[in-house]
């Protein structure tokens, strides 16, 4: 039936196309028109949209003339006029969907339509990109039309002070990276004043590559985080042990001492290697003779021994990281850059470092986190382009709601794919593969290589090295040169070797890059050297045609049939000529994982097919794609997961920092100070002398002990002894406590106090959420050990994450209350001082990007500086301030302060307030301010 319609109306996607060439057409119409208006009244067409909307205008009916006024403004700065299917691709954008358009068809151009259209509105518009080089490079390239319209162009790049950072976002449209947006989102969540802010909003944002930010990068968190006090010396011990266990591939080769799971990247102890470890760990006088390694007091342990067999049984040197200046740095799975700063948690990065002998960094703890899932989900618009995103259209749908259109490209594809070539050993593959190369460059042909690895690109190229064939290698350790080679791989006869090629944001030019050769001719070159560098590119760009133009030579299967298309896509742009095919073995690590290589082997061996032969098969292409399938499953699974429990996460998040903008913006915090304090005083009267009970089952001393510990306050019992009430004796009290404060404030500032009370009450609340975070991470990592008690772990994480942030939000109260309490101040000359000290030390901070399980290091968050403004009284000293003042005296060990007990019903946060207000309790007193 479906098929039916299809052929009756045409698919969704031509569906669509129809009505967007209608668009294309109204834009055409009016190209004669705005073609004959001068530059300034090209200019001025930016205001008239402008007043047009403000007079009630919708921005849809503005899009084709619009469109139509930056095509000309482009053709007259840049000298490039969008194409019919550009204008489709901008209108696909503005609608927020994603735009499927192959490699070299002007992505970058057509970026810019829906971006001047957006801006118009005042809103701003992010136009986001996988690195630095290309937001920097895109947003200076496409700036003149910008500019030439009147609008503002902005790019944020990693390392950027933050007043450069502001202007940049206060600009109409700004360029940049995934992972500094995301974290600047984070760190304006935990600035202390609103001018330290630098994001206006998340209005309009389209995203180049999407595929690459939203589906591979999708696990990879954005966190801020602080480093602990544990010492490294442990990692160093558990990393002599490993060595001395033996791994056991499979049960053939008999007992082993631990196994390893590739797919999931886990590594596990069997039977016989908990009893060989645990009696080395007992030789090592790190557990005693009648401990177990699964005693709760050995679970650091357990910790880091599965951290250090990770190391030495799944990541290998030159594959998931290389060793730079002497550090370790992963280097990306999808696209072969090194992933400078970023590291991995759960005690695996410094494992691995311990593994290498460098030097070993300190564990973090999570100050704010978010995932690109959850971040990307809060603007207004989300948009996308790439040249593969087909094949993961269910999942755009179903995480972000956005829906794939393919873009038909502007000249007819005429690449030739050719079938995969199957051998069984690899040796026999690589040996095909040089064979392929030579022929290639015999006839001049240009060949873009791509491997899965630095391991395999350095294993080809040193094959090829022994043939005395010329050719360049594109790996995480030629970063620096990437460019230069990529200028030069279409050149005739160039072969270029390039770990994982997808994402590269160059295009490869036939013949090579003349724009890049002009480039390097100077600013002022003069016109017979010009004319000499194109001269010499149009021969070459001949020669390559002839030669059948860039072919494709793919050394195995990625795990993504995506990145296959992406690496495939290189050649063959705008309509020239290219050639791609991939050679495989039964020995691929695909097939090994995924497949069911020894079976497919021995089958071909039965039919007759012998070593050195290749098999061109359906059903072993379909093998192939299954095993793919597989792995896009369970990725996308992974995927699913993860964002199913950061929504918890996200949810909490959400009001966490919603109320604390309201608080940092707000300009007298002493009502919202006062209601804390009386809630918390209220709560610890009812809990030692409660309504519901006599006056002889008072625990009026242990009262009186916890107002002097946790508020340096003392309060003489005489009068509850006397027969007073449990709701005077509340009131006395707090009347007391608020008495004492409001003496002790009265002689300082106005302004210093309103500052002091902001810093303690944003403070508390940061320390608190960053433990709350950490716990949520404990919380996480177990709760699938509830599916053996017959429970659903994901019910149980989110039934007890709620109740966790109900008593944090107890906690951010009680502490406020106790720090405000005891606190003394210094004079307005002091703060001032010390706050300059603190902004230096918060500029000083880094933040870094990071794998499912990476942490990045910040040696403060902004909150730990700001709150040295104010010294505290003897007695006490919370642990935000690691220097509390000359004048603090920390309290011995066995005096720490009572710790704060509910005893009546807890309110939840949907539940009318019991004061009485008819409203929900976290609308009323549940809230913080």
């Amino acid at each position: 039936m479906a098929n039916i319609l299809n052929k009756l109306f045409g698919s969704r996607n031509q569906r669509l196309l129809r009505g967007y060439g209608k668009l294309v057409k109204s834009a055409a119409t009016l190209e004669a028109e705005i073609k004959a208006l001068s530059d300034d009244a090209l200019r001025a067409k930016t205001d008239e949209f402008k007043r047009r909307l403000a007079e009630g205008d919708e921005l849809d009916s503005l899009l084709p003339e619009a469109f139509a006024v930056v095509r000309e403004a482009s053709r007259r700065t840049l000298g490039l006029r969008h194409f019919d299917e550009q204008l489709i691709g901008g209108i696909v954008l503005h609608e927020g969907k994603i735009a499927e358009m192959r490699t070299g068809e002007g992505k970058t151009l057509v970026a810019t339509l829906p971006a001047y259209a957006n801006a118009l509105t005042g809103n701003p518009v992010h136009i986001i990109t996988v690195n630095d080089y290309l937001a920097e490079r895109d947003g200076n390239w496409m700036r003149p039309i910008y500019e030439f319209l009147g609008m503002r162009v902005g790019v944020i790049k990693s390392g950027q002070a933050t007043e450069e950072k502001r202007t940049a976002y206060q600009a109409d449209i700004t360029y940049g990276t995934n992972n500094e947006f995301g974290f600047d989102y984070l760190r304006d969540n935990l600035a202390q004043y609103p001018d330290d802010q630098m994001q206006r909003g998340l209005g309009f944002s389209i995203i180049d590559e999407v595929d690459s930010i939203l589906i591979d990068e999708a696990r990879t968190p954005l966190i801020i985080s602080g480093a602990t006090n544990e010492s490294t010396e442990l990692y160093l011990r558990i990393n002599k042990l490993v060595p001395q266990l033996k791994l056991q591939r499979d049960e053939a080769e008999g007992a082993g001492d631990f196994t390893i799971d590739e797919k999931t990247k886990q590594a596990f102890l069997t039977e016989e290697g908990h009893e060989k470890v645990e009696s080395l760990l007992v030789r090592e006088g790190l557990i005693g003779t009648h401990e177990s390694l699964y005693d709760v007091a050995n679970i650091r342990l357990m910790h880091h021994l599965t951290a250090a067999l990770r190391a030495h049984g799944l990541y290998k040197l030159d594959v998931e990281y290389v060793i730079k200046g002497g550090e370790i740095v992963i280097v990306d799975e999808f696209t072969g850059r090194t992933m400078d700063g970023r590291r991995w948690s759960d005690g695996l990065h410094q494992a691995i470092e311990a593994k290498e002998g460098v030097r070993i960094k300190e564990e973090n703890q999570t100050v704010a986190s978010i995932t690109f899932q959850n971040y990307f989900r809060m603007y207004d618009t989300l948009s996308g382009m790439t040249g593969t995103a087909d094949t993961e259209a269910y999942e755009f749908q179903q995480i972000y709601g956005l829906e794939v259109v393919v873009i038909p490209t502007n000249r007819p594809m005429i690449r030739d794919d050719q079938p995969d070539l199957v051998f069984l050993t690899a040796k026999d593959k690589y040996a095909a593969i040089i064979e392929d190369i030579q022929d290639c460059q015999e006839r001049q042909q240009p060949v873009l290589v791509g491997t899965t690895s630095i391991v395999t690109s350095e294993y080809l190229s040193g094959l090829l090295k022994l043939e005395g064939t010329e050719h360049e290698v594109l790996n995480a350790k030629q970063h620096e040169r990437e460019a230069h080679i990529i200028m030069s791989a279409g050149r005739p006869g160039a072969v270029t070797i390039a770990t994982n090629m997808a994402g590269r944001g160059t295009d490869i030019v036939l013949g090579g890059n003349p724009q890049m050769e002009l480039a390097e001719l100077g600013d002022e070159p003069s016109e017979a050297a010009v004319a000499k560098v194109d001269a010499e590119w149009a021969e070459r760009h001949q020669a390559v045609i002839e030669a059948g133009g860039l072919h494709i030579v793919g050394t195995e299967r990625h795990e993504s049939r995506r990145i296959d298309n992406q690496l495939r896509g290189r050649s063959g742009r705008q309509g020239d000529a290219g050639s791609s095919r991939f050679y495989l073995s039964m020995e691929d690590t695909l097939m090994r994982i995924f497949g069911d290589p020894e079976r497919t082997k021995s089958m071909l061996t039965r039919v007759g097919m012998k070593e050195g032969e290749a098999i061109e098969s359906k059903m072993l292409t379909n093998q192939i794609e299954r095993a793919q399938r597989k792995v896009e499953a369970h990725n996308f699974d992974a995927r699913k997961v993860l964002l199913e429990f950061d929504d918890v996460a996200n949810d909490q998040r959400t009001v966490v920092y919603q109320q604390r903008n309201e608080l940092m913006q707000a300009d007298d915090l002493s009502d919202a100070i006062a209601g804390i304090r009386r809630e918390v005083l209220m709560s610890i009267v009812a809990e030692h002398a409660s309504a519901d009970e006599e006056l002889e089952n008072w625990d009026l001393d242990g009262l009186e002990a916890v107002l002097q510990q946790d508020f340096g306050f003392r309060y003489s019992m005489a009068s509850a002894k006397n027969g007073i009430d449990a709701d005077e004796l509340a009131e006395k009290i707090i009347s007391q406590v608020e008495s004492e404060y409001e003496k002790k404030a009265g002689e300082i500032d106005p302004e210093v106090r309103k500052q002091f009370e902001k810093v303690v009450l944003l403070g508390q609340l940061d320390t608190q959420w960053k433990e709350h975070l950490a716990a949520l991470d404990y919380l996480r990592q177990g709760i699938h050990l509830r599916g053996y008690a017959q429970k659903n772990p994901k019910q149980e994480y989110k039934r007890e994450a709620f109740e966790m942030f109900g008593s944090m939000l107890d906690l951010v109260k009680h502490d406020v209350a106790m720090v405000v309490s005891r606190a003394q101040f210094r004079s307005r000359q002091d703060i001032e001082a010390l706050e300059a000290a603190a902004a230096k030390r918060v500029a000083a901070a880094s933040v870094e990007a990071h794998h499912p399980e990476a942490v990045p290091v910040i040696p403060t968050t902004a909150a730990e500086a700001e709150a040295q403004a104010v010294t505290w009284q003897a007695g006490w000293v919370p642990p935000l301030m690691p220097d509390a003042g000359p004048d603090a005296q920390p309290l011995p060990q066995d005096e720490s302060a009572t710790p704060f007990v509910r005893r009546d019903p807890k309110v939840g946060r949907n539940e009318p307030c019991p004061c009485g207000s008819g409203k929900k309790f976290k609308r009323c007193h549940g809230r913080l301010g």
